[in-house]
């Protein structure tokens, strides 16, 4: 892309995410405008009491990204969670920006490799990554389940225009607080790869955890999952009624 080109969408890109945030209120612009600002602690920059999420996010020394941390609640059992969670043809429904999603390979029922595309930012090219995902399922010992998602850019061929994803690494925690209460904390560190802004992608980053947990929880509440008795495809595991 020829500098005139690159400075024209950047421009663009500016523009609109100042409108939105402008819309938001001066904290989310401030946020935006401050993202070059190093810091290795995690700073909260969403309270939502309303659906009982926090979001947080950091920027470690020697890095231009910021990583994310968002919790939240829900009510419902883990199969429930299971089966949104690993429905990935539906993710459409309610994953932030999510084009196509889909399981390449199954090692075990706690190991396997999937593939995602993501919607970008007008003018510029949607990204996709392989992601290695394994469970550590739930145990009365430990009182959660653990699922680490990790991004592996060579798994599959390049497939232009699509740009592939340097990072998508994340970790997802359900712990129990209840008889059918669970709090997850998700956290981790994106990279779309490409000849992004860092502003445009820490932008993306603040919207996407969000937006995609107003999903999660949003389907985990929809009788399509609550009350279906259909076994998820994978499983945090099979001991939470104890």
């Amino acid at each position: 892309m020829k500098m005139t080109q690159k400075v024209l969408v950047y421009g663009l890109l500016l523009t609109s995410a100042q409108a939105v945030l402008a819309a938001r209120g001066d904290d989310d612009l401030n946020d935006l405008r401050q993202s070059g600002i190093a810091t290795d602690e995690w700073q909260l920059i969403r309270n939502d009491k309303r659906h009982d999420i926090m979001q947080y996010v950091k920027r470690d020394l020697g890095k231009t990204l910021r990583s994310f941390k968002i919790e939240y609640e829900v009510d419902g059992t883990l199969d429930t969670i299971s089966r949104v969670t690993f429905d990935y043809p539906n993710y459409k429904r309610w994953y932030y920006q999510i084009k196509e999603a889909r399981v390449l390979k199954k090692v075990s029922d706690r190991e396997f490799y999937f593939y995602q595309i993501h919607k970008a930012p007008a003018t510029l090219p949607d990204r996709d990554v392989v992601l290695h995902a394994t469970i550590q399922p739930y145990s009365v010992k430990t009182g959660y389940a653990l699922m680490t998602l990790e991004s592996i850019p060579d798994f599959i061929p390049p497939k232009p225009p699509l740009v592939r994803m340097v990072a998508e690494n994340m970790t997802v925690k359900w712990s129990r607080i209840g008889k059918n209460r669970w709090k997850n904390i998700s956290q981790g560190y994106i990279d779309p790869g490409g000849s992004t802004p860092d502003w445009a992608i820490n932008f993306v980053q603040r919207q996407a955890p969000y937006q995609t947990v107003l999903g999660i929880q949003r389907m985990i509440e929809s009788p399509t999952y609550a009350e279906s008795k259909e076994t998820p495809v994978f499983s945090f595991g099979d001991a939470y009624e104890n």
